[in-house]
């Protein structure tokens, strides 16, 4: 289970382990390409350490004594890329019409670099031109005023820090909506939907403290190689001290296989790689909820339960234990796609372990039923008890640098979660009280015309969406589209009756103000808040940050009120975050002394200290309603798809076309499956087909020109690219309780 393959040896694979010389290779890659200048080096010595700037990539914490050298690959390569000497201003919009461009790859878009200049769309040449921001204020906000506010939609991307999303979700509701969606409803709103119902709590309850003192690390989706690399540095040393690693996924990713440390000469001189999984277990995509059945189901036979904890915290225990025994082994092994004898033995591992984390991903959020998989997870750990001790709890792995702290201050369609009173009293103004719209809403009211107005603070959410073809030519119709942003990408070119691109600073850039140079800060996936601030000089004289850009448009829409003071915020952020905290005191007081804390200081977890802020008042045995966290069950011609992130990917943003970790190089349109597979239907290695969405509902979706490439996965399922194969997903194919996509999960066809 845990050596290398057996299969064709020709299949690609990556051989080497995760870091090592390959990251730095990489790392140097695209600073070559980016053209960076030698001061580059000082921002990434400077990168997610108290004084400097937190990364614009994951969100993984950040330690009290940071290494040498504070940053992962990507976290490099994003930095870089931020960084670039290449500029897109003007003259590169008098160049190019809109039209041409969007026939560009999202890679060459992007590498045409910084966005130098405040741009309008001008219909009549098809071109972005130069205006200035006082004139797209004027614009916009005159716009914005003309239409229903619950038409219009104020979507976030997690790179937001926590001033520029207080006052956006401020605006909203000032100007009358929750349409608050941001990209936590494409990856983790399944994870925030799942332990608020189980455990009383939104967010993990791991602090970076506790993976001193696990016994047993069980993950479940995580590509932590490419996803969050920095998270492999306590990882291995937990791994040295003993812990045990368990590793469910589909694909075998090296990052939990192997991890050499670039920070370590002696590992980087022997070549000497510490494993990391101690069992790995390729399932099927969407078993997970069968292989956590598999296991409680042997920890029911052989008695080994913390039945102190379930008696006292635990609401369900006995409904969730009856459900688990109804289940014969033939059904757990043919949903899970693993032996009883595989699971049996991880089973052996957790009753033998004093403190389990459970960390996962979107292997788990991005299916039908994910919150079901996310609350077998929480069934397992409550079972040991492995919630609210040290070196115990749930840990979901966050993607965007603030994603979750977007949802901490406020970016949330649900008004029930954010403190709406407060802010009434607060600003002298009566909140709307209505459900926004999710992603999944907003698209469908983009396609239906009832939206009428698109905001988006960074991001490219015209590409990251599910059924984004059949989307694509609704745009058009918007009276409205405004995009703040560093880079030009796919979403800037769909444009409606009134397109601006605004460009704005990136964390790295020094923001200054009238009250002298701004910090920003940002919450990581521990729950911890960490202050940052920008040196470099910025791209562009033009360029604004992202809270006075915000601020810029609210002044310009909605009629004054003397307990809104815009300009006042701008000047001086440490006056947004003394409105963070009078919203949020418990969580946020003292949030200006406490901005640097080494290592972040802690918000604070209900359910860490075993306060079930749920219905019952105890933590919650949840019943999935089926064994498979699939909507659409493959078998015949039926396979399900997984998308990918590749190792020089973030989210849509595409560096360059390695994806060294998997051993994969160049084209993008690929289609990767097993060789089982591909001589069960009939297909040959560089043979061209079509992916054909197998959901009947009337609306076609088909992408031409994969390549079909044999890789070790599991039987019945390919995998392809993220944003590529983002039409094969439906709009409607989601989470049932949290309306996340399914793209870990979506059903296809193969056509030659």
């Amino acid at each position: 289970m845990t050596g290398e393959r057996d299969q064709d040896p020709a299949t690609p694979f990556y051989d080497a382990p995760t870091g090592g010389w390959g990251s730095l290779k990489g790392v140097l890659r695209q600073a070559t390409k980016s053209r960076i200048r030698l001061g580059v080096l000082e921002t990434l010595r400077r990168q997610n350490k108290p004084g400097g700037h937190m990364c614009t990539s994951c969100a993984w914490a950040k330690p009290p004594s940071p290494h040498l050298a504070e940053f992962c690959e990507n976290g490099a390569k994003a930095t870089i890329w931020d960084l670039t000497r290449d500029r897109c201003g003007p003259d590169f919009f008098a160049r190019h019409t809109v039209t041409e461009l969007r026939n560009w790859p999202d890679h060459d878009l992007e590498a045409a670099g910084r966005l130098t200049h405040p741009l309008r769309y001008d219909a009549a040449s098809d071109r972005y031109v130069e205006t200035t921001f006082p004139e797209a204020f004027a614009a916009i906000g005159a716009s914005l005023r003309g239409m229903d506010p619950k038409a219009t939609v104020f979507y976030a991307s997690g790179r937001a820090s926590l001033e520029a999303s207080y006052l956006y979700q401020l605006f909203a509701r000032l100007y009358g909506h929750n349409n608050l969606p941001d990209s936590s409803n494409m990856c983790h709103e399944t994870t925030s939907v799942a332990l608020k119902r189980t455990i009383g709590a939104p967010v993990g309850t791991v602090v970076l403290e506790d993976f001193d003192h696990c016994d047993l690390m069980l993950f479940f989706g995580q590509n932590t190689g490419s996803n969050s690399p920095r998270f492999l540095h306590p990882i291995q040393q937990a791994k040295k001290r003993g812990c045990r690693i368990v590793t469910f996924n589909p694909i075998r990713e090296r990052g939990l296989v192997e991890f050499m440390n670039p920070q370590n000469p002696a590992e980087m001189l022997t070549g000497r790689a510490t494993p990391i999984s101690d069992i790995y277990l390729q399932l099927r995509p969407g078993g997970d909820i069968a292989a956590i059945a598999g296991i409680c189901k042997h920890l029911f036979d052989h008695s080994d339960l913390d039945r102190d904890f379930i008696a006292r915290h635990c609401h369900g225990f006995d409904a969730f234990e009856a459900w688990v025994r109804a289940h014969p082994w033939d059904d757990i092994e043919a949903a899970s796609g693993l032996s009883q004898g595989d699971l049996a033995e991880v089973a052996g591992l957790f009753a033998a372990s004093k403190r389990v984390i459970g960390v996962y991903g979107m292997g788990l959020t991005q299916h039908v039923h994910g919150g079901d998989s996310v609350g077998m997870l929480v069934n397992l750990l409550l079972m040991g008890g492995h919630i609210g001790r040290p070196g115990t709890g749930i840990c979901p792995v966050r993607g965007h640098s603030n994603v979750q702290g977007q949802r901490t201050v406020g970016i949330s369609e649900k008004p029930e979660l954010v403190p709406l009173d407060t802010l009434a009293r607060m600003f002298d103004f009566d909140p709307p009280r209505d459900t926004g719209m999710t992603t999944v809403e907003a698209v469908r009211g983009v396609i239906d015309g009832t939206v009428r107005g698109f905001i988006s603070l960074g991001g490219n959410f015209a590409r990251a969406i599910p059924d984004l073809a059949r989307a694509e030519p609704f745009w058009a119709a918007l009276d409205l589209n405004v995009q703040i942003a560093t880079k030009l990408n796919r979403s800037h070119l769909l444009v409606g009756k009134g397109a601006w691109l605004l460009p704005c600073l990136v964390r790295a850039e020094r923001d200054m103000q009238k009250g002298g140079p701004q910090a920003v800060s940002m919450e990581d996936s521990l729950s911890h808040i960490h202050g940052s601030m920008g040196r470099r000089t910025p791209a562009s004289r033009h360029l604004l940050s992202e809270p006075a850009i915000v601020a810029g448009i609210a002044k310009a829409t909605l009629p004054p009120n003397p307990q809104v003071r815009w300009d006042d915020w701008i000047a001086d952020y440490a006056r947004i975050r003394d409105l963070i905290a009078e919203t949020w005191p418990d969580q946020f007081d003292a949030f200006n002394e406490r901005l640097f804390k080494a290592g972040g200081f802690y918000r604070g977890n209900s359910a860490r200290r075993r306060d079930w802020k749920t219905e019952s008042g105890k933590a919650e045995f949840t019943v999935p309603p089926g064994l498979s966290a699939l909507g659409v069950m493959p078998g015949g011609d039926v396979y399900t798809l997984v998308t990918l992130r590749s190792n020089d990917q973030f989210n849509t943003t595409v560096y360059d076309y390695h994806d060294r970790l998997r051993g994969l190089e160049g084209d993008r349109m690929i289609v990767l499956i097993s060789p089982s597979e591909m001589a069960r239907a009939g297909l040959s290695e560089g043979q061209r087909v079509a992916l054909v969405s197998a959901i009947a509902d009337g609306v076609p979706r088909r992408v031409e020109g994969f390549t079909v490439t044999p890789y070790d996965l599991p039987p019945g399922c390919v995998a392809a690219y993220y944003p590529e194969a983002n039409p094969l997903v439906p709009l409607d194919h989601h989470d049932l309780a949290s309306k996340t996509p399914a793209y870990k999960g979506a059903p296809v066809r193969i056509e030659v």
